[in-house]
């Protein structure tokens, strides 16, 4: 996932030999080997078969989608197989015309995780991945806004939110989180958000103590807290004009996976 320092400059991400064998010892979350901790069928087993199609019944374009903190894409390819109803497929090319039914722009804050993602992907004509502090609105938005135009469009249809709020919430406080809710609410017209509970945010400043660490610099002061997931569903309905359209239940460490869409009058994903 992303973050930057309290500056607004693009944190350096830690060495791998820095990070030790804790995994969530990486103040951004960009474990190493998260997908062995969390695997991605943990999520995607919880999604139903055919969900693009029924959220987007008459689309006669490429979908776009955008999956923030894609770490090193197993998550971000296990999405998209599945939404594609390809999860059969990952190790044989891409199936003819998969490309013209979903883009996918992953992005991540650690380079060495974005080239190993680029280096295993199955699907490099429809999955793009791309290291980028999303926190950093200068960086953010010539490249955002460069992806969108290839297609002519202004924003995404789809956008993934996988385990990424607390890391934000810890490294940014809570104007931070704030900001980047209404960054993907203004950027996408379905969002998908798996929010870390927060018996997590508590377990990761632990294991910056063990360690020797500085804590998080934002941790004790954090006023959004409690039910994260209530809170986040709070903050997107009541702040930044979407609407809860399912919670798809809980995997088996306990976080929610809910889906949003935007309840503007145009949104910008539809033109």
């Amino acid at each position: 996932p992303l973050g930057a320092g309290s500056n607004g400059k693009m944190a350096v991400p830690m060495s791998r030999e820095s990070r030790g064998p804790e995994p969530g010892a990486a103040p951004y979350g960009n474990f190493p080997n998260y997908s062995r901790f969390h695997p991605p069928e943990g999520r995607v087993s919880l999604l139903p078969q055919g969900l693009l199609r029924s959220l987007f019944p008459a689309a006669t374009r490429p979908l776009l989608g955008l999956d923030v903190g894609c770490n090193s894409g197993e998550l971000s390819v296990a999405l998209y197989q599945h939404l594609l109803g390809l999860q059969d497929s990952n190790s044989s090319p891409e199936p003819p015309g998969a490309g013209k039914e979903l883009k996918l722009l992953c992005c991540d804050i650690d380079p060495e995780l974005i080239r190993r993602a680029q280096q295993s992907s199955p699907f490099p004509a429809s999955i793009s991945f791309a290291s980028l502090d999303i926190m950093d609105s200068g960086a953010r938005e010539p490249f955002l806004s460069s992806y969108l135009e290839r297609f002519g469009r202004s924003s995404f249809d789809i956008g993934f939110c996988m385990s990424v709020t607390m890391w934000i919430h810890l490294n940014h406080g809570d104007r931070g989180l704030l900001e980047f809710l209404a960054l993907l609410a203004s950027l996408c017209t379905f969002l998908l958000v798996e929010p870390q509970p927060w018996k997590c945010y508590r377990a990761a400043a632990r294991r910056l103590r063990r360690l020797g660490r500085d804590d998080f610099e934002h941790f004790r002061s954090l006023q959004i807290n409690g039910d994260m997931a209530e809170s986040i569903t709070r903050i997107l309905t009541q702040e930044c004009a979407m609407e809860l359209v399912c919670s798809f239940g809980s995997t088996s460490w306990d976080r929610s996976l809910l889906l949003f869409k935007s309840t503007s009058a145009h949104p910008k994903g539809s033109d």
